[in-house]
């Protein structure tokens, strides 16, 4: 199993630590509470002060109910994966966001969310603060940073860690699957919170006409069928796809692919991102003209010769986008508005290249 959440592995589960962090949030709170002044949020680093103050309250349904906000945040936090991209592509800078490890990072930031912190002239002392959510959250790291309000819409908090998470502040968890939430959804969440409609409608927009300028560049792309799986290259006897319930095969279908028939088969046996799946079922998917995995450069050499990956077609025709886990592209197909601005270019590159094969 991968253990990277862009692979296969996400951390859903709740941490052993957090039955221990109880007592240190409480402590973390009380010291908040006790020391909290109006001067508090005049130096928080969310730069959120353009936010409007109308429009508030503000009430955000999820899966565990429903979360109100009292007004725009000073003070934002960010769980999972995406929202500090949104938080940011809409000009607040967070308190604290996930460290990243996986694929190319810088100082352990996205490298289009640390170009972003630089256009904003974000000094290196107001740079958000980094928690760890390798095992799962880190809810200490988080309670200390204070904020006002905590994002994770694209995430797996489970309702436990969402009772956890509330305690220390307005908490708005996955809304429509558990790390399914899609980009739009996401900017136009974070947007209400924030009290930045406006930006946010401005945003999804700019993104769209990103994506559709994008795409038009590779005709051969249009009416393809195309799915986002994971082939491990030490164990081919099983592989995964990621299901409709997934962002990385939606940002698919943004570009302008149709979702395979099998795809959607699997989808409906399961509410999970994924599924795994047995190689001797690989035959199944002949209906796909393009898969895009994980993988190292090697990795289709090594399914066209294995006896049953190789009898997917698109393997076999090497119509296999193979995305280089050390590279910026890893980390973009999960598409959020700072990445979608910065990869989708190449990344429609990559399937217009495989597309071209089909049928060809």
């Amino acid at each position: 199993m991968p253990i990277a959440r862009h692979t296969i592995a996400r951390p859903n589960g709740l941490s052993r630590r957090i039955v221990a962090a109880a007592t240190a949030i409480v402590a973390v709170l009380s010291l908040t509470a006790c020391g909290s002044t109006s001067a508090d949020t005049s130096t928080a680093k969310t730069g959120s002060d353009s936010a409007s103050t109308s429009g508030f309250p503000v009430t955000i349904k999820h899966a565990y109910g429903t979360t109100e906000i009292k007004q725009a945040p000073e003070r934002v936090a960010t769980v999972g994966w995406g929202s500090d991209d949104v938080t940011l592509a809409l000009g607040v800078v967070p308190v604290t966001v996930p460290k990243q490890t996986f694929g190319k990072t810088e100082d352990g930031y996205l490298p289009w969310v640390k170009a972003k912190l630089d256009d904003m002239n974000v000094a290196k002392a107001d740079l958000p603060e980094q928690h760890d959510e390798s095992d799962s959250i880190d809810m200490e790291a988080i309670a200390a940073a204070r904020p006002d309000v905590i994002l994770g819409m694209q995430s797996g908090i489970t309702e436990e860690q969402y009772k956890t998470l509330s305690k220390i502040a307005p908490t708005i968890p996955w809304q429509q699957a558990s790390w399914g939430d899609p980009w739009r959804s996401l900017v136009e969440t974070t947007a209400k919170v924030l009290g930045k409609q406006q930006e946010g409608e401005k945003l999804i927009a700019k993104l769209e006409d990103t994506i559709s300028e994008t795409a038009a560049k590779y005709p051969q792309i249009k009416g393809k069928s195309a799915s986002v799986m994971y082939f491990d290259s030490s164990k081919l006897s099983s592989f995964s796809v990621y299901t409709t319930h997934d962002v990385r095969p939606q940002f698919l279908n943004d570009l302008g692919f149709e979702t395979p028939e099998s795809i959607k088969q699997v989808s409906e046996t399961t509410d999970s991102f994924y599924k795994d799946i047995s190689s001797e079922q690989a035959d199944q998917f002949a209906d796909i003209d393009v898969i895009v995995t994980y993988g190292t450069p090697d990795l289709l050499a090594v399914m066209q010769k294995d006896p049953l990956l190789s009898k997917i077609p698109a393997v076999k025709r090497g119509s296999v986008v193979v995305i280089d886990t050390t590279t910026e592209l890893a980390n973009a197909l999960d598409a959020m508005p700072l990445s979608i601005e910065a990869t989708t270019g190449d990344y429609a590159k990559l399937l217009g290249e495989a597309a071209s094969k089909v049928n060809g």
